[in-house]
């Protein structure tokens, strides 16, 4: 049976789920589109619901995430055009919603790896956006786990899932205090790297091989006082234009790869080689 009102019991509660105090209510999370639903599947991440609209597809693997999906426990549901585009957050949506348990992990749940440790602080971000940018170049540049410190925005916000492109099922997010975030770090002999116009050396000029932790902070405000006077080290970016500073995200995807190319150099890690085309974007166009 094809779902075609708005006012069916499951889309309406969809649509409350739209709301953040509905969906901390319930704990549970929105799912968008074919690639975000590929990566929650790939990572083991639960996925109770999905619902479907054919007429919206973009590609042509959609059948097939779907059965897998199904074969892993997920409902489906069949949706028309008008009601699953009051379901969604796109724009263009893909055809593709799904939905699941929030998870909630602590600093004792980050995975302890045997190279130098490379953890992403995030404290106070407040944009979506921003988060889910951070998360996804946080992946990319093979940073151990992001730790995200009094948070004003809803990592479960489906424009978080949406920008981090589903990352953010596969990679260690902890959520704690900034206190409990620096004793952790400090326990484990992690050096804090703090980043801010403000400093005097450039991140150019630090080693970034050693046990790091790199601190970004608020888009307006940057990292509060507690940070910056617990770092150990202070950074900033060249800046040679008459911008004194960047977008957040965009300013973390730079320090991160400046660790990552710090130890390519130093010939601790080693680049794969590039994914086939077929398995960056399977069922519709990058984004």
């Amino acid at each position: 049976m094809i779902i075609t009102s708005l006012q069916n019991p499951r889309l309406k509660q969809v649509v409350k789920w739209r709301d953040r105090h509905d969906r901390d209510k319930d704990q549970v999370v929105l799912l968008e589109g074919y690639r975000a639903l590929t990566r929650a599947l790939a990572a083991g991440f639960t996925i109770t619901d999905v619902y479907y609209c054919p007429e919206l597809y973009q590609g042509e693997n959609e059948g097939k995430l779907l059965a897998a999906l199904r074969d892993h426990g997920a409902r489906l549901f069949q949706v028309s055009p008008e009601p699953f585009a009051k379901i969604t957050y796109r724009d263009r949506p893909e055809g593709l919603l799904g939905i699941g348990p929030q998870r909630h992990l602590t600093l004792a749940d980050i995975p302890q790896r045997e190279t130098p440790a490379f953890y992403l602080v995030a404290e106070q971000i407040e944009k979506p956006g921003n988060l889910g940018t951070m998360l996804r170049s946080a992946d990319a540049a093979g940073t151990d786990a992001l730790i995200l410190c009094d948070p004003r925005t809803d990592l479960w916000n489906p424009n978080v899932v949406r920008a981090s492109t589903g990352v953010l099922f596969s990679m260690p997010i902890a959520e704690a205090s900034s206190q409990d975030a620096l004793a952790w770090l400090r326990k484990k002999g992690v050096s804090i790297i703090a980043t801010t116009p403000h400093a005097d050396k450039m991140l150019t000029e630090v080693d970034l091989t050693q046990p790091v932790a790199l601190a970004v902070g608020a888009e307006q405000f940057g990292l509060s006082e507690l940070w910056m006077s617990q770092a150990d080290i202070k950074v900033r970016l060249p800046m040679m234009g008459a911008a004194d500073s960047l977008n957040v995200a965009t300013a973390t995807t730079i320090v991160l790869y400046e660790v990552l190319r710090q130890r390519i150099a130093a010939g601790m890690l080693t680049v794969p080689p590039p994914a086939p085309d077929n398995e960056v974007r399977a069922g519709s166009p990058q984004r």
